[in-house]
């Protein structure tokens, strides 16, 4: 499948550009970015805008801002192009709807670069939640990504913070394992650590704590998810698979997905419902 990319940023560079070069089911076709001479460094053709690019690929992933990606995902959709898409999805509710909707409307397939759900450790431990009966979680994703390095210059992750850039992953986990998260009880941000703070309601009555930061200047980064229930305790600490190797099984669940005309657990709609939460989150900060 031709496949072009959208962004030449550290994420591009490191993770979605090395991967679709490296896979044999996908011809990587090329990429648009806002700086040409960012994207010339990428091993592929560039193409002089992204309409060319839309004329000349199958499927679009896109690693940029949530606040570009929707936008262009949209317009993607409706020119019939499938969509590997990263989290968040969009800048807002409102956008991530609209985008759900173009999907839906264009029925073309989509997959949301929850990159965690792809590494192994990760899958071996949500097999081990099945079937047993939780009544708590608790994550934390710590990490000082904004205070020096590659990302420090990412304007959407000073603004928004560790809630827009790790929460979809961290929430993604313990919806999957508490059940679907149905409201937002508490959200605190200290704003000099950018200490997120995140209490949620899950169906079936179990509740979650979050603690989020991309300022805090821990290294490695701190990373663990904890559910508890009459059924003991069980975690999650583990996040040694690459980001390349997790985009890699992710392009091939990408690729199943089309062949078999199938939506994929982690489509579009499930980038929507995250958006839910992190629409809710915001709502009880400034709240």
């Amino acid at each position: 499948m031709r496949i072009g990319l959208v962004g030449a940023g550290p994420w591009a560079r490191a993770t979605h550009a090395p991967s679709l070069a490296a896979h044999p089911g996908v011809d990587f076709a090329g990429v648009w970015a806002r700086r040409p001479e960012a994207a010339a460094d990428l091993g592929a053709p560039v193409f002089e805008s992204y309409d060319a690019l839309l004329a000349d690929v199958e499927a679009v992933a896109f690693a940029v801002p949530p606040q570009v990606q929707a936008g262009m995902a949209t317009a993607a959709a409706q020119a019939g192009k499938h969509v590997v898409l990263d989290k968040p999805i969009a800048a807002t509710l409102d956008d991530a709807t609209r985008l759900a909707e173009a999907v839906g409307h264009a029925g073309v397939r989509s997959i949301v670069a929850l990159t965690r759900r792809f590494a192994p450790e990760t899958r071996a431990f949500l097999d081990e939640t099945l079937g047993r009966k939780w009544s708590a979680g608790a994550a934390t994703w710590l990490s000082g990504a904004v205070l020096g390095g590659e990302y420090s210059n990412s304007p959407w992750r000073h603004h928004d913070g560790a809630l827009f850039d790790v929460g979809p992953h961290v929430f993604d986990l313990l919806d999957v394992t508490l059940g679907s998260i149905v409201d937002v009880a508490l959200c605190r941000r200290g704003e000099s650590s950018d200490a997120w703070t995140v209490v949620l309601e899950h169906d079936g009555g179990a509740v979650s704590s979050s603690q989020l930061s991309l300022a805090t200047p821990v290294q490695p980064s701190v990373f663990r998810v904890e559910l508890s229930g009459s059924d003991g305790v069980v975690s999650l600490a583990d996040r040694s698979t690459s980001a390349v190797d997790c985009f890699e099984l992710l392009l091939d669940e990408f690729l199943a997905s089309l062949e078999a005309g199938t939506e994929h657990s982690c489509s579009v709609q499930r980038g929507l419902h995250l958006q839910k939460v992190l629409e809710g989150a915001l709502a009880q900060w400034h709240g």
